[in-house]
């Protein structure tokens, strides 16, 4: 099966399209239209109206992960398409934070967004298939908490905060004709990690391309540097990276990895 995908919301606009922090990205596979994340705001309808993407249309919308900077736009998606199941992780809740000694801030989905539209969900767990060749995979590493607390990301669970384990956050997998083709949007659980667990899920199959942030705005030459070599050492073919990765690290990545590392922005365009 070919797939397509268009950027329509990332950090990077240009001269007709605005750029936010968030991503939401178009992907067709097939006959079918779907929708990865929905950005901060109402900004990824307007965007996709410009690069000719039909919010009504789409038959299906995943979101990568509870933060508002991937969720924030539901609320103008459930406006404009009255079809479309939005897919999220049976333990999407509104409870994600930034926090920092006693400082906390609330970084999640929109409050009360999914009592509103309790219709509109569909809540998954373990390996989940949308329809054919499309599937959503979960984290299966343990220890991810540790990230967890070293990016002062927290849940918090009757009253009390336990650091983020990133069991919210899924890998939206796509079988192609050349391979498989992951989309995770911020990689909390790191994009190296990610490869692999979705190498478990699939045994056997050969990856082509990770597409999504890796939130790497945040850390030292020395991490990235790291990072890039263990995605060296999955063998994927292509990086399409952006969002949350941050220019200086997407610098140093592409001194690392050299042409297999692409540049995500608005109106870019990838098929596979």
């Amino acid at each position: 099966m070919k797939l397509h995908a268009k950027v329509i919301v990332d950090n990077i606009g240009n001269e007709q399209a605005k750029g936010e922090w968030g991503l939401c990205i178009y992907i067709t596979y097939g006959e079918k239209k779907l929708l990865l994340d929905v950005g901060a705001s109402g900004l990824f309808s307007k965007n996709a109206e410009i690069l000719g993407v039909a919010v009504e249309e789409i038959d299906a919308a995943v979101l990568s992960h509870a933060h508002y900077d991937h969720a924030d736009g539901m609320k103008e998606f459930f406006e404009k398409n009255e079809k479309a199941r939005f897919y999220v992780r049976d333990t999407c809740g509104e409870n994600c934070y930034f926090k920092k000694w006693f400082v906390h801030k609330y970084i999640g989905i929109s409050k009360g967004i999914l009592e509103e539209y309790p219709k509109r969900f569909q809540r998954v767990s373990g390996n989940y298939e949308i329809m054919e060749g499309v599937h959503l995979i979960p984290h299966t590493t343990n220890g991810l908490q540790e990230i967890g607390k070293r990016e002062n990301m927290y849940r918090k669970e009757n009253g009390r905060w336990r650091p983020d384990d990133f069991s919210h956050e899924q890998s939206l997998v796509f079988e192609t004709d050349e391979g498989l083709v992951i989309f995770n949007s911020c990689c909390h659980g790191g994009a190296d990690t990610i490869i692999h667990e979705v190498e478990n899920a699939f045994l056997g199959k050969k990856i082509v391309a990770l597409i999504g942030g890796f939130h790497l705005f945040n850390k030292s030459e020395t991490f990235v540097r790291t990072l890039a070599q263990r995605i060296k050492d999955t063998g994927i073919q292509q990086v399409y990276t952006g969002h949350c990765t941050g220019q200086k690290a997407f610098d140093i990545l592409k001194e690392e990895l050299g042409d297999s590392v692409h540049q995500l922005k608005i109106g870019l365009e990838m098929d596979f």
